[in-house]
């Protein structure tokens, strides 16, 4: 993975990784509902670690996760809190993303969700795919 210093600027065409937070935790059953911000926090913990091969990550959180990460941006994560729905704002990020010319992949089990953003020329795959990777 590329140092911070070598990552591309929101403003410079590259790859963005778009993380559905809720499907992403969800997808382990480790008690996660008894504590959404305590997931959310590990979730991104991991994010900040991860090799992952994009030069940004976008984490979508929503609900009672929020309150585990606040939003704005740490090293390459930058975590946005959904104001309403998740999908609507996994949606906004993509389409944002798009429109600067970046290359983007969505992270999401949601497959209506999966649909829209890749109407949008988005790829997507599943928190599987994310996990393996931590």
């Amino acid at each position: 993975m590329p140092t911070a210093s070598a990552r591309a600027p929101d403003d410079v065409m590259g790859t963005v990784l778009v993380v559905d937070g809720a499907n992403v935790v969800g997808s382990r059953p480790d008690g996660w509902w008894k504590d959404r911000a305590g997931a959310a926090r590990r979730l991104h913990e991991e994010l900040l670690v991860a090799d992952l091969p994009h030069d940004q990550l976008v984490l979508v959180l929503e609900g009672g996760a929020k309150a585990g990460v606040r939003p704005g941006r740490d090293v390459h994560v930058r975590t946005v809190h959904a104001p309403r729905d998740g999908d609507s704002e996994v949606v906004a990020q993509v389409q944002a993303a798009a429109a600067a010319g970046h290359v983007v992949t969505v992270v999401t089990a949601d497959q209506f969700l999966r649909a829209r953003v890749e109407g949008l020329g988005a790829r997507a795959m599943s928190p599987s795919w994310l996990l393996d990777q931590l």
